[in-house]
């Protein structure tokens, strides 16, 4: 038996305790209370008349989003921006090959995604210059929030994260845009972001409150454990007698199975007095649809194959049974600590090895075949997918430019170039988006800020990317300070 837990202290600024509710077999889910998530999403909010002006090419086009986190900072060099000519510091130890674009190569780790870049565009200008120590943690706060961090310590980390914090971007979209359907709104798996003891820095509301954190879908298992998305079930589903009553309507669980235990919760929720919020979230709880979703078995084995059978594949095969179930946001961070080791993307050493044994495969497997799979489906047309890092790896090997220990086997941080993917909801397909420079050190035209796309997921989803949010003081602050790429639309 695996007891779901909360996060123990006092109760938070909006009223409820994160404290454990639900004792759930072989499972590692927690999350926010749907309740209070859907009583916040159903409160009004004041449009300014900058807003209600706002519009053009592209805007709207996004029903969801899959957002695929590679945190540890991918070498852009070695996957997607290959230089055949460059001296050999700088070039990849791997071959290029042709992709279904003219004139644009990919390196041999990445055949499968290769076929189809034709659904995609290619961000090979991405770019910023670092405040302070450029760690993964501070790049992955920017990335995901718009924003830089406060209190980086004088060893490159952050605080943890606080209720001051800026919002994640799928946090803002769900406040903003609730799901229609009783759905998740926005899923985050299958592992917290993370570098050393900094765990879920730019994962969480901030100062939304928890009412709009993501739902936490993480699976027990440590991150060489490539079989943890097979537990994705519920065993026994049981309410905690010791639990006060009126917590009940704090707070529910979701998973792929509740029959064992849709009966003592039927029973335990006829006796109180429950409000239309979480009425709503307990229908989403006991839903079809909702069970539905987390069923990967429902899947062919020949398409689990095909996504990878691995943490990282089986993710992105569950990112699209939840978009399809109704799900606004789905977060997938990639299933490996920032810094580290083995199939992490922080390959300061071992490059060679790691990248072409371990992370490329899964990564190529797993994101071609969500787009082909989306596309397929139909759901592309409405579905925006980003794949994207923190950073990429320095274009030089062996040198440092973050203090790192590096090996000529390895690369360094490296913010002022880098490359990511965009796909679907009117966003241009087979197109390449900038360049960088005969080393891939800077963008040799077009540059794109993070601040610029997640101004552009905003912008798909159909809202203002400088719309105003109030902060824990309630000061006003703009959801991002930037504009969207509209040049990325067809």
């Amino acid at each position: 038996m695996f007891v779901i837990p909360g996060r123990f202290g006092r109760d938070n600024c909006d009223g409820f305790s994160r404290r454990e509710l639900l004792r759930v077999g072989s499972s590692a889910i927690t999350g926010l209370s749907l309740a209070s998530l859907l009583q916040h999403s159903a409160r009004g909010a004041d449009v300014s008349d900058e807003e209600a002006r706002y519009g053009g090419k592209g805007f709207g086009g996004a029903k969801s989003v899959i957002m695929v986190y590679l945190q540890g900072g991918p070498s852009h060099l070695d996957l997607w921006d290959p230089k055949p000519g460059v001296p050999d510091n700088v070039r990849s130890v791997f071959s290029s090959i042709d992709t279904r674009l003219p004139g644009v190569q990919f390196t041999e780790l990445l055949p499968k995604l290769a076929g189809q870049i034709h659904r995609a565009t290619l961000i090979r200008s991405l770019s910023y210059t670092p405040i302070g120590l450029f760690n993964h943690t501070a790049a992955i706060y920017q990335m995901l929030t718009g924003y830089t961090a406060d209190n980086v310590s004088p060893s490159g980390q952050l605080e943890p994260p606080s209720p001051k914090d800026f919002p994640n971007f799928g946090c803002n979209i769900v406040r903003l845009k609730p799901p229609v359907v009783p759905m998740l709104p926005f899923v985050m798996m299958p592992r917290p972001l993370q570098e050393s003891n900094v765990i879920g820095k730019a994962g969480t509301a901030g100062f939304l409150g928890r009412a709009h954190d993501p739902y936490y879908l993480y699976p027990p298992g440590d991150d060489m454990d490539l079989a943890k998305m097979d537990r994705v079930r519920v065993d026994d589903l049981t309410l905690r007698q010791e639990v006060p009553l009126q917590r009940l309507g704090r707070r529910a669980s979701l998973r792929d199975t509740v029959n064992a235990g849709m009966k003592d919760l039927d029973r335990a929720v006829q006796q109180y007095a429950l409000d239309e919020y979480y009425e709503k979230a307990l229908s989403l709880v006991l839903s079809g649809r909702a069970r539905e979703a987390f069923n990967l078995n429902a899947e062919s084995a020949e398409l689990r194959a095909k996504y990878g059978n691995n943490t990282f594949g089986q993710s992105c095969l569950l990112a699209r049974r939840l978009v399809e179930a109704g799900t606004r946001v789905v977060e997938v961070n990639w299933p490996k600590i920032a810094n580290s080791d083995n199939h992490s993307w922080d390959v300061h050493v071992g490059l060679s090895q790691r990248m072409k044994d371990q992370s490329a495969p899964m990564l190529d497997a797993g994101l071609s075949t969500l787009l082909e799979d989306l596309d397929e489906r139909g759901l592309l047309q409405d579905t925006l997918v980003i794949a994207v890092g923190e950073f990429g790896r320095s274009p030089k090997r062996g040198v440092s430019t973050s203090g790192n220990v590096n090996t000529d086997d390895g690369r360094d941080h490296w913010p002022y170039c880098y490359t990511g993917l965009i796909a679907g909801a009117g966003i241009r397909r087979g197109y390449v988006h900038g360049r960088s420079d005969e080393t891939a050190s800077a963008p040799a035209d077009s540059p794109v800020h993070p601040g610029e796309l997640l101004a552009t997921i905003y912008h798909a989803v159909g809202i203002f990317p400088r719309r105003m949010v109030l902060n824990h003081l309630n000061q006003p602050r703009e959801m991002v300070k930037a504009d969207a790429a509209l040049s990325l639309f067809a």
